[in-house]
């Protein structure tokens, strides 16, 4: 594997992502909280692993540009804009969803998770679109 290999990785980590953040939601919706505790830790993990591929692919490759034109580019910049944000935001928002949830502290943990997985998941899901109108269209 070399570098040209890691969007095809981001990608794959963005989908495992976005399937934990489903699974840890189903689960706690059931009562669930040891299987809730280990999707969420496992989106943790696999955020983290893609948030280190794609630094590295950065550093190697710099900015890929978009190519679309027309009313598609339009959409490109308006979805990757809220990406970058959001992708921003979440990175505090779960660590704090973390420290209340390995804590102890539910009251907190699930007033703040109420905003951090919709957003956690919208920056998965981009992510994903995003990689397919650069890499795939």
């Amino acid at each position: 594997m070399d570098y040209t290999d890691l969007p095809t990785l981001n990608v794959s980590l963005n989908i495992l992502t976005a399937a934990c953040l489903v699974g840890g939601y189903l689960q706690i919706r059931r009562g669930e909280r040891r299987r809730h505790k280990a999707f969420m830790l496992c989106a943790c993990c696999s955020s983290l692993a893609f948030l280190t591929s794609y630094v590295i692919y950065h550093l190697q490759v710099g900015s890929v540009p978009y190519e679309g034109q027309g009313w598609i580019r339009l959409v490109y910049f308006s979805i990757l804009i809220s990406h970058i944000v959001l992708a921003v935001a979440i990175v505090p928002l779960v660590l704090v969803t973390l420290r209340y949830a390995l804590g102890g502290s539910f009251v907190r943990h699930r007033r703040i998770a109420r905003w951090t997985w919709p957003i956690w998941m919208y920056v998965s899901a981009t992510g994903a679109v995003i990689y397919c109108m650069l890499y795939l269209v």
